[in-house]
């Protein structure tokens, strides 16, 4: 176990955890006993199909006061946020133009993280559970008395500004800033802003699981460790509290009435289950003779798709690091990529944009799209002299995707939308010297 302040932690990504806030509310010996300790109902939770792999299998068995069958039933949510979609995507159509836009404001009006989200793009089907959604959020004040569950994907949260502390079925995690926190497809959770306002971004994943990237030739180390992904300890609620349940299902968000919490497991075993990891622990691999290797080598999780090696959707991160390339233009070349890129900045400077992009920010440059450094970063990286540099005050990150993202009416309209992004690239000329 790792502690974290109050907070203790579980560690090892996709391990069969165990946790109990109850001495001796595990079963021992098997999952369904005919009488569960202390009173509690077993209840098996699943994020993959019974028949997967083991490798692949995916599911938690949760021993809780109630049952999740005692949730009432649902209803189309009133006063429905406008601004949440699901792929497709069919109120707009996706252009070739690179987009880029500045922060999103915070609510004048108190607002909690579920009525702060707003989707900027999708692409896939959500039904058909292929493809991934990008939403932004930001809001002013904590979940009380309310919970949100996503049966449509699992969520991968990456805070900008403001901490959160995540509460859910599983136990409690707080994921600060440069951290980033992932809650399975149909888990329960309930977000506090400990710090006040916050910020970030979230990648729906309608499709495969995330898991760790392979490491080929790098061998057995580098990138991120399993031994750094925190899971959280069983901690209950039993109070008889009246919850609101807010469910995205199909693309539609749903609500139902609690008479108590959903948060009421007093313990559990499996390997799905949420967790968190700090960024600043990953391990970056780069050239030490020349050249600028693909970003692929800063890839942190990655979803599957039916393509070996063309991802669902990869989360990659450009985090502080040593260039040290000789005889190297070192900023992101330029190009065309098949992979769709959907770019955000937690702080400091992105070296190949410094002007307009910044945190809180986003960018788009989807499929074959042409992007690249600015005309004055061009200039200089020609031009620099080549020394050891460290990049300090940086993090920026990627949900790139082998399918187009489609951006939303919401984000096209935007007043936060640059309209002069592409300006950027005024003043590359012909130096053409044949």
């Amino acid at each position: 176990m790792a502690d974290a302040g109050a907070i203790t932690y579980l560690n090892g990504f996709g391990n069969e955890h165990q946790s109990e806030a109850l001495p001796g509310a595990l079963p021992v010996g098997q999952f369904s006993p005919q009488k569960a300790p202390y009173g509690l109902y077993a209840e098996q939770f699943s994020s993959t199909a019974f028949t997967a792999p083991r490798a692949a299998n995916r599911r938690t068995w949760f021993y809780r006061i109630r049952p999740s069958v005692v949730r009432g039933d649902f209803r189309p949510l009133a006063n429905v946020p406008t601004k949440v979609r699901s792929g497709p995507i069919v109120e707009s159509e996706p252009v070739p133009n690179a987009l880029r836009w500045d922060p999103q404001p915070m609510p004048s009006a108190p607002t909690d993280f579920v009525d702060g989200l707003v989707t900027f793009g999708a692409n896939g089907d959500v039904r058909a559970q292929v493809g991934m959604a990008v939403h932004l959020y930001a809001a002013n004040r904590s979940m009380t008395e309310r919970a949100f569950c996503c049966a449509d994907g699992e969520w991968l949260v990456v805070p900008q500004r403001g901490a959160l502390s995540i509460r859910t079925e599983c136990g409690l995690l707080r994921v600060d800033p440069g951290e980033i926190a992932v809650i399975p497809r149909g888990m329960i959770a309930r977000v506090a802003l400990p710090d006040g306002a916050a910020t970030g971004y979230v990648c729906e994943n309608y499709g495969a699981a995330f898991e760790l990237p392979e490491r080929g030739p790098v061998g057995a180390n580098g990138y991120a460790n399993d031994r750094d992904f925190a899971y959280p300890t069983a901690a209950y609620e039993a109070a008889a509290v009246r919850y609101e349940l807010v469910t995205k299902f199909g693309g539609r968000l749903f609500a139902s009435t609690l008479d108590h919490s959903p948060f009421d497991v007093v313990a559990w075993v499996g390997n799905s289950a949420p967790y968190k990891y700090d960024l600043a622990r990953f391990n970056v691999i780069g050239s030490v003779s020349f050249d600028h290797p693909d970003p692929s080598i800063y890839t942190v999780l990655t979803s599957a798709s039916s393509t070996l090696g063309v991802a669902n959707v990869d989360f990659v991160i450009f985090p502080p690091r040593w260039m040290v390339a000789e005889h190297t233009f070192r900023p992101p070349w330029y190009h065309r990529n098949v992979m769709s890129e959907f770019m955000g900045l937690i702080r400091g400077v992105y070296d190949a944009k410094p002007t307009g992009f910044v945190p809180g920010g986003a960018s788009l440059h989807n499929s074959m799209t042409p992007h690249g450094p600015e005309a004055a970063v061009f200039e200089r990286a020609s031009t620099v002299a080549l020394e050891a540099e460290r990049y300090r005050d940086t993090l920026a990150f990627m949900f790139e995707s082998r399918y187009v993202i489609v951006p939303t009416r919401h984000a096209l309209e935007s007043p936060t939308l640059q309209k002069d992004y592409t300006r950027c690239w005024d003043g590359i000329e012909s130096k053409f010297s044949g």
